[in-house]
């Protein structure tokens, strides 16, 4: 009697684990979302520069971030995308900026008198996005175009200066705007995308001058953008 009570028991114990369903993870998923990370390089080209302002070496750019992909179709081609990241700007130029009691100096020098004068700017960013891709649940090659908005808090600056009379340091600088408001588009298949951001506001307030002018240089950066899921 023991033994057929047991026997009874372990029937349905068996009979019970092979209705038990597990995940499909091959199954399509109807409801996914795209390029949800991003990692870009640029090359920073300044604009509106004054007479004699040149930029020389390589002004690189990197960014990166989350992006929240939120479809706004059923086919989920279009989406919103609103993100968070990080910034990175240098710039490689002539224009020079001294410090002394709490006060900046701009003027240009010549290329024979240093040899380094770059300003790097940190940044955290707000980018919100309109996206149209040819994504489907089955593939994530497909052809895309993005295009928004960013807004840039500058976090820290650094400008420095090698060369004649002494080398010169200038951390936070106050005459940098702290916000930043640009338009940018990014477009491409698969991996390769390229993506071109352009400044609305200047990167120096009106406050700061050169030879009595303001300095009302944007920033055009062009290049690579990486998209991750």
């Amino acid at each position: 009697m023991r033994f057929l009570t047991f026997f009874c028991l372990f029937f349905l114990a068996f009979a019970n684990a092979q209705e038990t369903t597990y995940p499909d993870f091959n199954a399509v998923d109807s409801l996914y979302r795209e390029d949800q990370f991003y990692l870009g390089f640029t090359y920073n080209i300044l604009q509106n520069k004054p007479d004699n302002l040149n930029q020389n070496k390589f002004s690189a750019g990197l960014y990166a971030g989350f992006l929240r992909d939120m479809p706004i179709n059923s086919s989920r081609t279009q989406a919103i995308a609103v993100g968070l990241g990080y910034g990175l700007q240098n710039y490689n130029y002539n224009l020079v900026t001294l410090e002394n009691n709490n006060q900046r100096d701009y003027h240009l020098i010549d290329g024979d008198t240093y040899t380094k004068n770059k300003l790097t700017m940190h940044f955290i960013e707000l980018p919100i996005e309109y996206r149209w891709r040819t994504s489907t649940p089955e593939s994530h090659k497909f052809w895309r175009v993005y295009t928004g908005i960013k807004v840039s808090y500058l976090l820290y600056s650094r400008s420095i200066y090698e060369g004649e009379p002494q080398k010169s340091i200038v951390k936070g600088n106050p005459d940098l705007n702290k916000f930043r408001y640009g338009a940018y588009i990014a477009t491409g298949y698969n991996t390769w995308n390229v993506t071109a951001y352009y400044g609305i506001n200047p990167l120096y307030k009106s406050s700061a001058k050169l030879e009595g002018a303001p300095i009302d240089l944007v920033t055009l950066n062009v290049g690579l953008m990486f998209y991750i899921l």
